[in-house]
């Protein structure tokens, strides 16, 4: 392996042909035929958002659209499925066809999970697909953009992890220009493959860590964003494996460094407007934003500390929500506010009609994530609450204690076991989730949790022997 600034070549080099991608059953049987497709993953997600697939013939595309690809579910990951239970089916969505670029005789499809003919209460992407049609009800489309950003990172001899890139030790190597160029084969194989599967990509950067990195592709309604986001992580680990390297979306994988997170951008639209824009001069804060937008803002304060605990997951995730690392900020959010264009609110407005939701990480499951945002600001706009008055340039992370609780502006949970019991009584986000014969969702999604915290609790870190070995 090199130790210094080159990076190993891909293994392959696949190239993926022009033209729109099929939406349909008809158009996905007519690609796969004239473009020798040979094998397409029925892939759907767990809980965590773990990509779990079988390999389908192309010969087998018939039977993959009419009966889905069979799967024991207990075996799949937390998809509320014990051994007993009848096998799962992995229903094809035709409109969420995906040819890997680098592999172009290989596709994906997204799936929803049946269970005896019928929708699975606990497939994240089903939970999706019924808060939007919630939405929809209402006269409202979600369109959601993510910024998924990664670390790039290689295995050290004593089984730790360090940048890829040996050369990458700047204290605020944030959009260093050496860095991107250095590490520009594999950035550039993976714009490219966005491009190719018409995402839009319009930026990479390297990002505010060593060794991490931020590539941005256009914005869709909700369901077909999170889609992307399972595939663009898929993509980017599955290329990096080639190389001999890991790409991580762990939201704190160095405990001195900025975390990455997968910040949610959001607007609704009806009848192909954006209902979250208006004019600046009407709107009293100059944010751009209409009395929809700031009733879901509302919203989104009020249920803020209970859906943490979905768009920031894990245990991991509440050492990114930090005030500093070593470049002098954590970017990211610790307390509930929003405000105009400042990288220190939760809820940061960068330009007229969207919101930005800074508490969502790279582990979350954006299906789970999408949900409960959505639900947040639909009680918001049926409810009509307010969200106060924003925050403006205020630097949050320099806020003392004192003035926090004089401006009244409330914190963030510190850790998922704080996250979790406030999401345990939240009912707004305990419907949205759903329920089923099992019972609750969000009662399986709380216990699952509950017992992480456990497992890592029980562990005993480096630093713990390091503080209380031979102090006591």
């Amino acid at each position: 392996m090199p130790t210094t600034n080159a990076l190993p070549s891909p293994t392959t080099n696949g190239h993926l042909p022009a033209g729109p991608l099929p939406r349909t059953r008809e158009e996905v049987t007519a690609y796969v035929r004239e473009r020798g497709v040979e094998f397409v993953f029925a892939q759907f997600v767990d809980m965590h958002g773990k990509p779990n697939a079988k390999l389908v013939p192309a010969h087998h595309l018939d039977g993959l659209f009419d009966d889905g690809a069979g799967f024991a579910g207990a075996a799949a990951g937390d998809i509320g499925q014990t051994p007993n239970d009848p096998d799962l089916e992995a229903m094809p969505d035709a409109s969420s066809f995906t040819p890997l670029p680098w592999r172009p005789e290989i596709a994906r499809m997204a799936c929803d999970v049946h269970v005896l003919g019928e929708p699975w209460g606990y497939c994240p992407r089903t939970i999706l697909r019924r808060q939007l049609a919630r939405a929809a009800a209402l006269g409202y489309e979600f369109k959601i953009g993510a910024e998924l950003e990664y670390f790039l990172v290689r295995r050290r001899a004593d089984g730790g992890i360090e940048p890829a890139d040996a050369l990458d030790t700047l204290e605020q190597p944030c959009y260093d220009m050496r860095a991107l160029t250095r590490n520009l084969d594999f950035v550039g194989d993976v714009a490219r493959h966005i491009d190719a599967l018409g995402w839009d990509n319009y930026a990479t950067d390297h990002e505010d860590a060593n060794g991490q990195f931020e590539q941005n592709f256009g914005f869709a309604d909700a369901l077909t964003t999170c889609d992307r986001a399972i595939f663009f992580r898929y993509m980017v680990e599955s290329i990096a494996q080639e190389r001999g390297l890991i790409a991580t979306f762990m939201p704190k994988p160095f405990a001195h460094l900025t975390g990455n997170g997968c910040h949610f951008h959001m607007s609704l639209w009806k009848d192909g407007v954006n209902v979250f824009e208006a004019p600046l001069d009407e709107d009293p804060n100059g944010l751009g934003l209409s009395p929809t937008a700031y009733r879901f803002l509302g919203g989104l304060k009020a249920h803020a500390k209970a859906y943490i605990g979905l768009t920031a997951p894990t245990v991991t995730s509440y050492k990114r929500l930090v005030v500093g690392s070593r470049s002098g900020s954590a970017w990211a959010p610790v307390h509930i506010s929003y405000g105009a264009n400042n990288r220190t609110q939760m809820l940061r407005i960068p330009g007229p009609g969207r919101i930005e939701d800074r508490t969502v990480d790279g582990s979350c499951n954006p299906y789970l994530a999408a949900t409960a945002l959505l639900a947040a600001g639909l009680d918001g706009i049926e409810n009509e609450l307010d969200p106060g008055a924003p925050t403006g340039s205020l630097n949050l992370h320099e806020l003392s204690e004192q003035e926090r609780v004089a401006r009244g502006i409330d914190v963030l949970p510190a850790n998922l076991l704080d996250a979790t019991r406030e999401l345990e009584r939240d009912d707004v986000l305990r419907a949205a989730l759903g329920s089923n014969a099992k019972g609750d969702y969000l009662d399986y999604f709380v216990g699952v949790k509950r017992a992480e915290w456990t497992r890592a609790q029980e562990q005993i870190t480096q630093w713990e022997l390091d503080r209380y070995l031979q102090l006591y």
